[in-house]
């Protein structure tokens, strides 16, 4: 059924004047208050708020971290001071950095200690082709060594940002660190082959501990894109009522490691909607609801993301009903009590970036839709080629945001036609 629907409302903040208790002292401490990036967020009904009560809205671009070398891609071309300066110039203010819980497990393994980058280069790419791609990441990052480790990266990207005032959402990709997602990678489902329940939730806790000394990780999702497994005994579990169970567990590992940072829940096929969850219709097979009583002490960190890539669109107003549908209902202020309110963010979606793509009805309704609802987005994706892919060292990905090196946009047309005015209205 589709539903009609107004273009969701959005709130101003006013600020009141300095009353009688005004001081000096009491101004420095505001002041100190909303110095950037002014966090812990929490949530309100369809809102994100800085700790002053402010709207926040991500515009950003998804930055992958979490295939074969369990790196950040794109460091052989340029430093990272580069991308994120080219992130910056298109007024984003946020990027979502994707790692695998494999580089976790690996440190656990090792007694605490993670891996070199000089051996995960090797182990990724051959001795010969690792070693001449690991030099030339030092020769663009010379603050680097062979010897810095895989998570030193993620350390120095997370500053970078925070230098040039980009929040990091951190993102669970996948278990084994390789290309993301199909349904018989081994990664699609809690307990699928690479996918273990215990291996997760300590990840994701190591992960939001390892965070605290970030001050712009804003938040961290639970899981990128849960499928239905090609075959195995984790098929049997597939639903809604079991998503329940597991999205509960990876919660409390955020939360209790680190209560400041919002937590993102992803839906089922690929997360593609959660309309059980904003309806609040049962889980099935069971007959239990969502209900935010069971995020006790942290239901105010609770923000929700869908994928969508129908780059097949036929019209906007579909795609905008599907979208609602699947799960933007949740920010709908005129919606029945009924419906629970969260944010919803976009975190994937993406097309071929080329002189025309952008003009089709896919991308030039997101780039309408998305602003006037202030929803937040990342678009995938940002790299220009990747160390590896599927087997094919120095992939070029015809999606990126970047060309191949990394050293320009890849459609400039896009970039000045629709992508810059897209984050501007997003952000304004």
């Amino acid at each position: 059924m589709k539903l009609s629907f107004p273009l969701l409302g959005f709130a101003s903040l006013c600020i009141a004047a300095p009353g009688p208790g005004y001081s000096e002292q009491h101004d420095e401490r505001i002041h100190h208050a909303a110095a950037w990036p002014n966090g812990p967020f929490v949530t309100s009904g369809r809102w994100i708020h800085d700790a002053s009560g402010a709207n926040v809205t991500y515009a950003g671009a998804n930055w992958p971290g979490a295939a074969d070398v369990m790196i950040p891609e794109g460091l052989q071309y340029q430093s990272i001071a580069t991308i994120v300066s080219k992130i910056k110039s298109l007024g984003m203010n946020s990027i979502r950095l994707t790692y695998a819980i494999q580089m976790i497990d690996e440190i656990y393994s090792s007694g605490g200690k993670d891996v070199s980058i000089q051996k995960a280069f090797v182990q990724a790419l051959g001795q010969a082709n690792g070693t001449r791609v690991l030099n030339q990441v030092l020769a663009k990052n010379p603050s680097f060594t062979a010897s810095t480790t895989r998570l030193e990266v993620f350390d120095a990207v997370a500053a970078e940002c925070a230098k040039q005032q980009i929040y990091v959402h951190l993102d669970n990709h996948i278990s084994k660190g390789t290309w993301c997602c199909s349904a018989g990678d081994g990664n699609s489902w809690w307990g699928d082959t690479y996918f273990s329940i215990a291996n997760w939730t300590r990840g994701l806790s190591y992960m939001a501990e390892h965070g605290k000394s970030w001050p712009n990780l804003m938040s961290m999702s639970l899981r990128n894109e849960p499928r239905e497994p090609a075959s195995g005994l984790a098929r049997s579990t597939y639903s809604w009522q079991s998503w329940y169970t597991y999205i509960k567990q990876g919660a409390a590992a955020i939360h209790s490691s680190n209560p400041d940072v919002l937590i993102f829940l992803s839906g089922l096929s690929f997360d593609t909607f959660l309309t059980p969850v904003v309806q609040n219709t049962a889980l099935t097979p069971g007959t239990g609801k969502f209900t935010f009583a069971d995020f006790l002490g942290y239901a105010d960190k609770l923000v929700l993301e869908i994928h969508n890539y129908e780059n097949s669109a036929s019209s906007c107003s579909s795609l905008q009903n599907n979208l609602y549908n699947d799960g933007f209902q949740a920010m709908d202020p005129s919606a029945t009590a009924s419906i629970n309110k969260f944010p919803v963010m976009l975190t994937e979606f993406g097309f071929q970036m080329d002189s025309t793509t952008w003009k089709g009805v896919y991308a030039s309704c997101l780039a309408s839709y998305l602003p006037a609802q202030k929803a937040g987005w990342f678009i995938w994706v940002l790299s220009g080629s990747y160390y590896i892919r599927s087997g094919t060292q120095d992939y070029d990905e015809s999606w990126g945001l970047l060309n191949h090196d990394w050293s320009a946009w890849r459609s400039p047309s896009y970039v000045d036609g629709a992508l810059l005015t897209m984050v501007k209205n997003t952000l304004s």
